[in-house]
């Protein structure tokens, strides 16, 4: 495998940075999780709309251009001659002196990894092996006037946290500090009931993912009604049906919470259909 590093392509075993480096240091960098369908990315404006956020939130102006990183990508994957596949893009704030206080200037580090995936769309695979089960755990969302919520950055201790808490599940179902339901440990939640769809609000702290804002778009075109809200665990093992969204994931039936039967139904089944249905389309 090739990786992208600092503009250049290096075997995967020789892709490094310093160890100096703030994004190792203190997780002060920025990234994305992209999907690449048929050798392009998919929804590569709003994940570069949510990269250039997250710099936003904690003050790092790289002056890397969008489309320039989005040349590294492609150049990546046509190196390692994918075009389904799995892509990791970092934005650090690079080397600087040892102290906390970052200086305004920024030789960035930009970083690409990738790795292969099933083909996706109507006659895809899923990345998963079945449904997720999910365990409540006690670990809470660090709140958002703490750590803004929407900044995907390197800093992940609060998402591993919550995985190390896990007894016998696939995903965390985190809570805010107030015990409402934001979301899992790497995915939003969404639940069926009987007056529609429904999601924890993005007033709460949470990650909107991209893959969150393509199934809500979807349910409004299938005229399902769609509810975001405040919910405790309960709302979510009371459901009628669950699943959970990120950009691998794509859509992941839920099969249990906290050992009680959920699992996927009408409404999931619908939206899985429609989100194939758009990545063959605009991909294949």
């Amino acid at each position: 495998m090739l990786y992208h590093v600092d503009g250049d392509l290096v075997p995967a075993d020789e892709a490094t940075v310093s160890v100096r480096d703030r994004g190792f240091m203190y997780g002060d960098a920025a990234f994305e999780t992209l999907r690449a369908y048929g050798g392009s990315v998919f929804e590569w404006d709003a994940h570069a709309d949510r990269l250039r956020r997250t710099c936003d939130a904690i003050g790092l102006d790289h002056g890397v251009g969008d489309d320039d990183l989005r040349g590294r990508v492609l150049e990546t994957l046509d190196a390692n001659d994918l075009d389904d596949a799995y892509v990791r893009l970092s934005v650090t704030r690079g080397v600087q002196p040892g102290k906390l206080s970052p200086d305004p200037a920024v030789d960035p580090t930009v970083v690409v990894i990738v790795s292969e995936l099933p083909r996706g769309g109507v006659e895809g695979a899923d990345v998963w092996d079945g449904p997720a089960t999910v365990e409540t755990v006690p670990t809470r969302r660090i709140p958002d006037d703490a750590i803004p919520a929407g900044a995907k950055t390197h800093n992940y201790l609060n998402g591993i946290l919550a995985r190390l808490d896990l007894h016998d599940a696939d995903e965390a179902l985190v809570r805010d500090t107030d015990g409402h339901v934001a979301e899992g440990a790497t995915s939003n939640v969404f639940f069926v009931r009987e007056d529609g769809l429904h999601t924890p609000t993005a007033d709460g702290p949470l990650l909107p993912g991209i893959t969150r804002e393509v199934v809500l778009d979807l349910a409004r075109e299938e005229e399902v009604p769609v509810h975001t809200g405040w919910y405790d665990p309960a709302a979510v093992r009371d459901a009628t049906e669950a699943f959970l969204t990120n950009t691998t994931w794509e859509i992941r039936p839920i099969e249990t919470v906290d050992g009680i039967d959920v699992g996927g139904g009408p409404v999931t089944e619908l939206l899985r259909t429609r989100f194939d249905r758009v990545v063959a389309e605009r991909h294949y």
